[in-house]
C-alpha cells in the first residue's frame, strides 16, 4: 500500500528547507537477511514494494554493495564500526564486541546528537542497558528470537496488549492454506511494533532541539517466513521462480567447509518444492510488509517538517539463499548472500540515480559521519561515499562452517580440530565486477567467472591456476595493509 506520495515528500522538503547551520538528522532502516533482488526498483516485477521503489527513485540506488560477513552479528558491527570482522573481532554471533573503537552511535552521541535504537540490535548481552552503554540514549529492544524474549521490549509489550498473548508465540501459524500464515494479528506483530514504535521515537526526536540519528531495525523478512493477514494472501496463485534444485553429488564437490554449512542438521537440499514455493510466498510478504512500514515511518518523517534535512539509509545485514546452492539462510559467499540492497537519500550530498560501482557496507559508517560534519576517526577502514570512487575489488570473511554453542547445538569452535575432522577456518572472499575468489584455507576454494556465470555454477579454482594466484595475492595484500593504523605508531613518545 502506498503511504507516502513521492511528489508530497520532496515538496515537504523544499518547504521546509533547514538553516544552512542545521545538522542533518539521520535514518537507518535495517532489514534483516533481504536479498539484492527482492526490491522492485532492483529489477524484480513480482515483488510488491511501492513505498521503498518510490524512495529508491528519490535516491542514490547502490547496485553493487558487499557485505564483510555473511552472518548477522560480525556484519552488524562492520556496519557500526566501519571495520572489517577481523579487525573488529566480533566472528560469531550472540558474542560481546570486544573492539576498543567506538561505534557509530558513540561517536554521534559525543557529537551532540540524540541517538535512539528500535527493534533488532543483536548486542551481547541481548539487553537495552547494555545498548545504552554503547551510545544509544533511548532503546527499544527486540532481538526476535525465543531466546532473547526476556530481554525483549516487544515481548512485554505485547503482553500488556495482546488478549492472546497467552495462548500462542508470535511465531505460531494457522493451520489448512497458506502454511506460513501467522495467528497473531498484524498490529501485534514484531514488524508492526518496530513501526510503530520507530515513529513514535522519530517524532520525540524530531521535537527535540539536538540532531538526531535513528536506527530502525526490523526483524523480518529472516526466516520463518511467516506473515499475518492480510499479507498471507498478497501471492496466492504468484509463481515464483524456484531456484535450481541440487543434489548430494554437487554438494560434495564443494569445498569441506561449505558442504558441512550445507548438511548441517537437518539438510535442507532436497525439500519439497510445493512447500518451497510457499516459503518465497512468505519472504516476498514479509518485504511486502516491510515496505508498508517503510511508508508509514516517511510519512510520519515528513509530518515531523524534518524530512528536509534527514539522509535515510535503508540497509540489510545479509541476504538469504532461499534454497539455492541447497541452503537456506546465508553463512556462505554465494552473491545471494553478500550481495544487498542498500538506498542512501541525502538531500543535498548526494545525488538521485543509480551507482553501478562496487561499494562495501563499511563505507555506510564514515558517510554517516560525512554527511553529519563528525571526522572520520583513523581508525575506520571504510570510506564516505559521497566522494570515493567505486572500489576496484571488495572483501567479505566468514568462520566457516558456523559456531554455534547454544546448548542445543554441537559446533563449538575447537581450535585445531572443529566438526568432524573439518576446521573452523577463517575464510576469505575477493570479488572484482568479473571474479570471486572465495579461499578456505586448508580447503582448496572457489573461482567464479561472475559475467559468464552469474549463478555462481562452475567452479574454476583448478583450472584457472593464475587467476587463483593473483587474486590470493590481492588477499594477501589486502591483509597486510588493511589494519596499519592499528598497527604503526604515528610517532616516538620520547
Amino acid at each position: 500500500m502506498d503511504y507516502f506520495s513521492r511528489r508530497s515528500f520532496l515538496q515537504a522538503s523544499a518547504a521546509t528547507q533547514a538553516p544552512a547551520a542545521a545538522r542533518p538528522n539521520v535514518l537507518v532502516i535495517m532489514f534483516d537477511q533481504w536479498r539484492f533482488d527482492c526490491l522492485g526498483a532492483n529489477g524484480n516485477i513480482l515483488i510488491k514494494t511501492p513505498n521503498l521503489d518510490k524512495l529508491a527513485a528519490m535516491s542514490t540506488n547502490f547496485s553493487q554493495t558487499f557485505v564483510q560477513a555473511p552472518v548477522c552479528v560480525p556484519s552488524r558491527i562492520s556496519y557500526l564500526t566501519g571495520r572489517y570482522p577481523h579487525c573488529h573481532k566480533n566472528r560469531v554471533n550472540y558474542t560481546p564486541y570486544r573492539g576498543a573503537e567506538p561505534m557509530l552511535q558513540r561517536l554521534l552521541q559525543q557529537a551532540g546528537y540524540r541517538t535512539g535504537s528500535v527493534g533488532k540490535l543483536h548486542f551481547m548481552p541481548p539487553t537495552a542497558g547494555h545498548a545504552r552503554t554503547t551510545g544509544f540514549d533511548d532503546v527499544q529492544l527486540d532481538d526476535g528470537i525465543p531466546r532473547t524474549d526476556p530481554h525483549s521490549d516487544y515481548v512485554k509489550w505485547r503482553k500488556q496488549n495482546d488478549p492472546n498473548a497467552a495462548a500462542f508465540h508470535y511465531n505460531d501459524t494457522v493451520k489448512g492454506g497458506n502454511p506460513f500464515r501467522a495467528k497473531i494479528d498484524r498490529q501485534y506483530t514484531p514488524t508492526a511494533w518496530t513501526g510503530a514504535e520507530t515513529r513514535r521515537m522519530l517524532r520525540e526526536l524530531a521535537a527535540g532541539a539536538a540532531p538526531f540519528f535513528l536506527y530502525s531495525s526490523f526483524f523480518k523478512p529472516h526466516a520463518p517466513y511467516t506473515v499475518p493477514a492480510p499479507y498471507d494472501r498478497t501471492y496466492d496463485g504468484v509463481e515464483i521462480p524456484q531456484p535450481k534444485q541440487v543434489d548430494l553429488n554437487y554438494i560434495r564437490q564443494l569445498p569441506a567447509p561449505v558442504q558441512r554449512m550445507i548438511l548441517r542438521f537437518k539438510p535442507a537440499y532436497d525439500t519439497n518444492r510445493e512447500l518451497l514455493q510457499w516459503m518465497w510466498r512468505g519472504y516476498y510478504a514479509g518485504v511486502t510488509m516491510l515496505d508498508d512500514e517503510v511508508g508509514l515511518i516517511l510519512q510520519a518523517l515528513e509530518q515531523t517538517g524534518k524530512s528536509a534535512n534527514t539522509a535515510i539509509f535503508v540497509l540489510s545485514d545479509h541476504g538469504d539463499q532461499m534454497l539455492e546452492h541447497g541452503l537456506f539462510g546465508k553463512n556462505v559467499f554465494f552473491e545471494s548472500s553478500v550481495h544487498v540492497p542498500m538506498l542512501i537519500h541525502a538531500p543535498g550530498r548526494m545525488a538521485a540515480g543509480a551507482r553501478t560501482g562496487l561499494t562495501e557496507a563499511i563505507d555506510v559508517m564514515p558517510t554517516i559521519l560525512d554527511i553529519c560534519g563528525v571526522p572520520v576517526p583513523e581508525y575506520v577502514q571504510g570510506r564516505s561515499l559521497i566522494e570515493a570512487e567505486s572500489r576496484e575489488m571488495v572483501f567479505c570473511e566468514n568462520i566457516m562452517p558456523e559456531v554455534i554453542t547454544n546448548g542445543d547445538t554441537g559446533y563449538p569452535f575447537i581450535p585445531g580440530k572443529g566438526i568432524d575432522g573439518i576446521r573452523h577456518p577463517d575464510a576469505k572472499m575477493v570479488r572484482t565486477k568479473r571474479w570471486k575468489l572465495n579461499y578456505y584455507p586448508g580447503y582448496d576454494g572457489e573461482l567464479y567467472d561472475l559475467e559468464n556465470d552469474p549463478g555462481e555454477w562452475k567452479n574454476l579454482y583448478k583450472t584457472e591456476p593464475a587467476r587463483v594466484s593473483e587474486l590470493k595475492g590481492s588477499l594477501l595484500d589486502w591483509l597486510a595493509t588493511v589494519d596499519e593504523a592499528d598497527q604503526i605508531a604515528k610517532r616516538w613518545e620520547i
